[in-house]
C-alpha cells in the first residue's frame, strides 16, 4: 500500500515534502542514503567506543565508565529522535546541519578530554567535577545528535520512494546495525593501533561530515536553498579544516601532554596491545618512573622498598622453584636471583612489550639488574588465569602474584577464589604465595576482602603493610594522586597451604627496608585495619 504524502505545513513549500528532485534514479539515491546511513552508523559508535576507552584509561574502572557513557548517550539518543520531529520538514537541511555538528563535537572529544585531564592535573582533587561533568557532557551531545540521524534519514529514504513504514524501517537498520558492526571492530582493529586514538576520532569525524555533506549537497542539494546550500559547504568545509589541522597537530600535542602528565623526563612511550608504557628518567642519575596505562607501576627509590617487601618474606624457606605473574619489569624477578638457591624462575606477563623494554631498555635493565638475561630466568608472555589452568609440571616452591591493584576491573580475575583455587594446585605442599593487594590505608575493604578471598581457597593468610617515602606508586585504582592525606603504602598477604598462617621472616640478612622488627610492625599495623567477615570475591561476583 502506497501512504500519501503529508500535507505541508503552513509556510513549507510543497517541494520539501513531496517526492524528492533527484539528479539519479530513485533506485540509486535509495542505495546512496543506505550507504550514508551504514557510514554515519559506522562513525557513531566510534564516538561511543572512543569516549568509553578514554574515559576508562583517564578515570579508571572500566565497567563504571562504560556504563555511565552508554547509558547517558542512549538516553539522550532518545531524547534526539524526539527533537528531530521539529525538523523532518527540513529534513536534507537538517540532517547536513546534524552531521556537521557531530564530526566536530565527537572528533575533537578525545583531544579536548585529554587535553582537560592533562592540564587540570588530572581527575581528583579539586578538579574531579569539571572533567568528569565534560565527558556527560560529550555523551549528552553525541547522543542527541545520533538520534537525530534516523529520523531524518528516514523523512528522506521515503521521499525518494514511499513504502510502507515497516520495510523503510527494516532497511534502515539493518544498515545501521552492519555499519555498527564495522565501527564496532575497526575501532580496536584498526584505528586504535594504526592512528590512536586522537588521529582515530579525527578521520572519523571527517569521514563523517563527508558523507553527510556528500549526501545532502550531492544528492538532495535541489531541497535546499541557494543559501542553506553554500552554509551547509562552508561549514562543512571550516569543519574539516579544524580536523585537519587538529590531526597535523596531534602529534606535538600528544607530547606536550604527555610531558604535562607524566614530567619533562618522558624517554618511552608506546601504546601496545595491551596498555600504554610510558618510561620516563632512569638515565643521567635520574630516578626510573614506570607507567602502565596512566598509573605509576615503578617510581624512584621506592621501587625497591615494595619489591623488597613483596619477595624477600616469601622466599624465606624453601624457593629453588618461583614462580612470579606479572613482574615483566624483571625487578620481582632482580630480588628472587639474590636468593642463592634458586634453579629456576618463570615470569609470566601479559604484555611482550614490556618484556621487551625489560630487556632493551637502558633505564629499566640497569634497574632491573638484567634479571631477564639470566639463563634460570624463563619469561612467557600470557594471561596468568588461564596460563595457571593449562600448566602442567613440578610445583613451584614460591608464587608471586606482581600484579596491578584489585580495584582495576580488568584485574579483578587475578584476586578472585578461582585464581587463587588454580595458583594452589601449582604450589608444593610447603610452598608460599605472596600477593600485593593495594593499599591498606586508603582502601582497606578491598585488601581485607583478598585476605578472605585466599581463605576461601584454603589458603591461610599473614597480612603486613610496608608504608612509600618517595613516589608512593601502586596507591589505587585510580590515576588520580591519592589527596587524602593518608601516607601511601602497600599492602600484601603472605599465605600458605592449610590453616595456618606462615611466619613473616625477612628472606635475607642484609636488607636495608627489612628487619624481623619492622616487618612485626608492619604486620600489626595492617591487622589494626581488619574488617571481618567479608565475602570471597569469584569470577562472576567481583567484590573490589
Amino acid at each position: 500500500m502506497i501512504e500519501p504524502h503529508a500535507p505541508a505545513p503552513p509556510g513549507v513549500p510543497p517541494s520539501w515534502t513531496g517526492p524528492a528532485r533527484l539528479p539519479v534514479r530513485p533506485g540509486t539515491g535509495r542505495f546512496l542514503v543506505l550507504v550514508c546511513v551504514f557510514v554515519c552508523a559506522a562513525c557513531g559508535l566510534v564516538y561511543e567506543l572512543e569516549l568509553v576507552a578514554f574515559a576508562s584509561y583517564l578515570i579508571g574502572d572500566s565497567v563504571t565508565q562504560a556504563s555511565v557513557v552508554l547509558s547517558v548517550m542512549v538516553f539522550a539518543m532518545g531524547i534526539g529522535s524526539l527533537g528531530a520531529k521539529r525538523l523532518r520538514w527540513h529534513a536534507a537541511a537538517g540532517f547536513g546541519a546534524v552531521e556537521t555538528v557531530l564530526a566536530l563535537v565527537g572528533g575533537c572529544s578525545a583531544m579536548a578530554l585529554y587535553a582537560v585531564f592533562a592540564w587540570t592535573g588530572g581527575w581528583g582533587g579539586v578538579w574531579a567535577a569539571g572533567p568528569r561533568c565534560l565527558l556527560v557532557a560529550f555523551s549528552l551531545a553525541i547522543g542527541l545528535l545520533i538520534g537525530a540521524e534516523v529520523p531524518l534519514l528516514m523523512e528522506l529514504i521515503q521521499r525518494i520512494r514511499r513504502q510502507d513504514a515497516g520495510g523503510a524501517v527494516a532497511d534502515l537498520f539493518a544498515a545501521d546495525y552492519v555499519g555498527a558492526l564495522v565501527g564496532g571492530l575497526a575501532f580496536p582493529f584498526l584505528l586504535l593501533p594504526f592512528l590512536g586514538q586522537l588521529t582515530g576520532a579525527l578521520v572519523t569525524g571527517a569521514v563523517n561530515v563527508v558523507a553527510g555533506g556528500a549526501l545532502v549537497l550531492g544528492l538532495f542539494r535541489r531541497d535546499l536553498t541557494r543559501r542553506a546550500r553554500w552554509t551547509l559547504l562552508l561549514a562543512g568545509l571550516g569543519v574539516l579544516s579544524v580536523l585537519a589541522s587538529a590531526a597535523a597537530l596531534a602529534d606535538d600535542f600528544e607530547r606536550a601532554a604527555r610531558h604535562a602528565v607524566y614530567g619533562t623526563d618522558v624517554r618511552v612511550a608506546v601504546q601496545t596491545g595491551v596498555q600504554e608504557i610510558v618510561l620516563a628518567g632512569g638515565t643521567h642519575g635520574r630516578p626510573l618512573d614506570l607507567f602502565l596505562d596512566g598509573r605509576l607501576r615503578v617510581g624512584g627509590r621506592d621501587q625497591y622498598r615494595y619489591h623488597e617487601a613483596l619477595v624477600h618474606p616469601a622466599l624465606a624457606g624453601p624457593h629453588a622453584r618461583v614462580l612470579v605473574l606479572g613482574g615483566g619489569d624483571g625487578l620481582a624477578a632482580r630480588e628472587v636471583l639474590r636468593h642463592r638457591g634458586v634453579r629456576r624462575v618463570d615470569v609470566v606477563e601479559l604484555d611482550p612489550a614490556l618484556v621487551r623494554l625489560a630487556r632493551s631498555d637502558p633505564g629499566l635493565t640497569a634497574a632491573n639488574g638484567h634479571a631477564l638475561a639470566d639463563p634460570r630466568v624463563h619469561v612467557t608472555t600470557a594471561d596468568a588465569l588461564t596460563w595457571l589452568r593449562g600448566t602442567r609440571g613440578p610445583a613451584y616452591d614460591v608464587l608471586i602474584a606482581d600484579l596491578p591493584d584489585p580495584g582495576i576491573t580488568a584485574s579483578t580475575k587475578l584476586y578472585s577464589q578461582e585464581f587463587y583455587g588454580l595458583a594452589r594446585r601449582v604450589l608444593a605442599p610447603h610452598g608460599r604465595l605472596v600477593v600485593h593487594a593495594g593499599p591498606v590505608t586508603t582502601r582497606p575493604r578491598a585488601f581485607w576482602t583478598v585476605a578472605a578471598t585466599l581463605r576461601t581457597a584454603g589458603l591461610a593468610p599473614t597480612p603486613y603493610r610496608v608504608l612509600g617515602q618517595d613516589s608512593g606508586f601502586a596507591t589505587g585504582p585510580d590515576r588520580a594522586a591519592d589527596t587524602s592525606g593518608a601516607p601511601h603504602d602497600w599492602g600484601f598477604l603472605l599465605a600458605a597451604p592449610g590453616h595456618t598462617p606462615p611466619p613473616l621472616r625477612p628472606g635475607l640478612p642484609a636488607l636495608h627496608t627489612l628487619t624481623r622488627a619492622a616487618l612485626n610492625a608492619d604486620e600489626r599495623a595492617a591487622r589494626r585495619t581488619r574488617i571481618t567477615d567479608l565475602p570471597p570475591s569469584t569470577l562472576v561476583h567481583p567484590r573490589y
